[in-house]
């Protein structure tokens, strides 16, 4: 039987060795991989209905927070976990809208679309983009886009709440 995998070893017992150490390296990531795959980046809802959606953060004052995310975005995952999921678990109404995603959402005027329509219809080119959403689905600050400096991004995030809520 050949042998699959072309390796630079030499003698059929270096083979082993070096198969050995593949198989090491495979499984010294599972961890990494499994923690991935776990959602350990943080949990939002995804967005179902905005009209619904911005009419329960209007009753509380609140602006509707949408975050528009990529899967696999090491940004997103940092802003999700560090950020907008303790301001979810804290009553704030905050959303998720997946790029590239052919998940089925209600606009803010009630008609359906995807979410990935949506992030297009928004112009969002970079994740995480954060959106602030005031009476009749308008944008009430300045978006959030990208990933700025950890040390820095709750207080920008902080600045744009106020002047949300300052807009509503």
């Amino acid at each position: 039987m050949p042998f699959p995998l072309q390796l630079p070893c030499a003698s059929l017992l270096h083979r082993r060795d070096c198969l050995r150490l593949i198989a090491a390296t495979s499984l010294s990531c599972l961890p990494l991989a499994l923690r991935a795959a776990d959602g350990s980046g943080g949990w939002l809802p995804a967005a179902q209905s905005l009209r619904d959606e911005l009419s329960q953060a209007l009753r509380k004052k609140q602006p509707l927070l949408v975050m528009v995310s990529l899967e696999g975005c090491i940004y997103c995952k940092m802003a999700r976990q560090s950020h907008l999921v303790p301001m979810h678990q804290g009553g704030a109404p905050v959303v998720q809208v997946d790029f590239r995603s052919p998940q089925a959402v209600l606009d803010f005027a009630g008609k359906p679309t995807t979410h990935d329509e949506l992030a297009r219809l928004w112009k969002v080119t970079v994740t995480p983009t954060l959106l602030f959403f005031g009476p009749g689905g308008r944008e009430v600050a300045e978006r959030m886009e990208g990933g700025y400096l950890p040390d820095f991004y709750g207080s920008y995030l902080d600045d744009r709440l106020v002047k949300a809520r300052t807009q509503l």
